[in-house]
């Protein structure tokens, strides 16, 4: 089994324009794909060439993506027609102008819509380092496989992973059979309960598995397997910090040992 690569040092600048211009990927699917209600349409998908959008059908037939290729420093755009636009990720572009080089090429592919440019809109200098970006893009590709090994061993309703590109992690959830009030705008839903797991890269990076709703009466005093942690401030779940499982032979193992415990604390309290 892999183990997880180290990240690069210092990539914090790369890490960020990426993130900024994955805002800007984002504002093409979150109108032109087909809409799913808990918003998996706007979201990226680790693939062996890039973080990938998910299909936007043209009115004509076929169909329109857009691929951040962290291999070669490029934002490609193309349809299954055959057109192709690509923009590179290593000249200082910012995101405003990333996301308006990407709605043109869009509407010149037969793409038109209204974006919300507040969703990307940044005016920031952009750093970028083709190895940082490349080792990131490892580190991408070596998680989604270790959680593909958790989230197919636990059954239930359970999502696709996902890099959202908001908060630039790599996550899935489980869902529970309770349903749990929520209010939103003024207006009170019911949503079922989950668990997430995923992989937070900014700053020291970690993973997370993070019940909801999250009872600490249960669950804080639950033994996680030795360098996990509960944590409750700022946000109620569970982490395990990237660095102390990169570069070890048993770090998937641990990981994977980690992701399993949370899910046998947290999944019978969700569940009826």
């Amino acid at each position: 089994m892999a183990s997880f690569p180290a990240l690069p040092g210092d990539f914090e600048p790369t890490r960020a324009t990426l993130h900024a211009y994955a805002n800007a990927v984002a504002a093409l699917p979150r109108v032109h794909a087909v809409v799913h209600p808990k918003w998996w349409h706007i979201s990226l998908k680790v693939r062996p060439d890039g973080l990938v959008t998910e299909a936007m059908p043209l009115p004509d037939g076929g169909a329109v993506f857009v691929r951040m290729d962290l291999r070669n420093d490029e934002i490609v755009i193309e349809s299954s027609n055959g057109d192709r636009s690509s923009f590179p990720m290593d000249q200082g572009l910012t995101a405003t102008e990333m996301g308006d080089a990407l709605i043109q090429a869009a509407d010149e592919m037969g793409l038109t819509g209204e974006y919300d440019r507040a969703k990307f809109e940044n005016d920031d200098p952009r750093t970028y380092d083709s190895e940082h970006a490349g080792g990131l893009f490892q580190a991408f590709v070596t998680v989604e496989a270790a959680i593909a090994g958790h989230r197919n061993r636990i059954g239930g309703e359970i999502g696709p992973i996902q890099l959202w590109p908001h908060g630039f992690d790599l996550a899935f959830e489980w869902f529970g059979t309770v349903m749990v009030p929520h209010e939103e705008n003024g207006e009170v839903t019911e949503l079922p309960a989950q668990i997430n797991l995923g992989f937070y890269p900014a700053g020291d990076a970690y993973f997370y598995s993070n019940p909801w709703p999250f009872d600490g009466d249960a669950l804080l005093d639950v033994e996680l397997p030795e360098g996990a942690r509960w944590n409750t401030e700022g946000w109620e779940g569970s982490m395990f910090e990237y660095a102390d499982l990169s570069g070890q032979e048993d770090g998937v193992e641990r990981f994977l040992e980690y992701a399993g415990a949370v899910f046998a604390a947290a999944s019978p309290l969700l569940t009826r």
